[in-house]
């Protein structure tokens, strides 16, 4: 084991390995190999067209709240709206594709997330420069079809994509 008990190294393919300081994060899918289990491009095809028609008749909410201060400071780092961040998540393809995790929270642990990143052109909001930005964005999409889109903001470190 590297540093303290803390520190974890979870191997999730042959191709990269990721070192998770602090708290463990619970993988339910982010390479074929884990735990046996299989996707392919159809199944998260199906989940995109499932959210997208959510969020296209407004059935969706974009978490801005205090728990979500990377969400909120997304907004408030580049000119970007609801519309516009509408407009990424209904641009998602099957390549933007990062993993599957299990929702933490109590009583919902039931819950998949999929997490998907995109490369957007975002102008800075205290300055002039147009910026390619790194996103990670997370979903829930409960069964009721309304999806939570939980994480909206920068990516803190750089994604697998699973399909790339």
């Amino acid at each position: 084991m590297i540093g303290n008990e803390e520190d974890r190294i979870l191997t999730k393919s042959d191709h990269w390995v990721i070192m998770m300081i602090g708290k463990k994060k619970n993988h339910i899918i982010s390479s074929a190999e884990d735990k046996g289990l299989t996707i392919n491009e159809k199944d998260i095809g199906r989940y995109l067209s499932e959210m997208k028609a959510a969020v296209e008749n407004d059935r969706y909410r974009l978490d801005r709240n205090p728990r979500r201060q990377d969400n909120i400071n997304l907004f408030l780092d580049y000119v970007i709206d609801e519309a516009k961040a509408k407009k990424i998540i209904l641009n998602l393809t099957v390549m933007d594709f990062s993993e599957i995790i299990q929702n933490e929270h109590k009583g919902f642990e039931h819950e998949s997330l999929y997490v998907f990143g995109k490369d957007v052109i975002l102008l800075e909001r205290n300055g002039t420069e147009e910026k390619t930005v790194s996103l990670y964005i997370k979903f829930n999409k409960l069964e009721n079809c309304f999806v939570i889109v939980i994480s909206f903001h920068e990516q803190k470190y750089p994604l697998t994509y699973y399909f790339k």
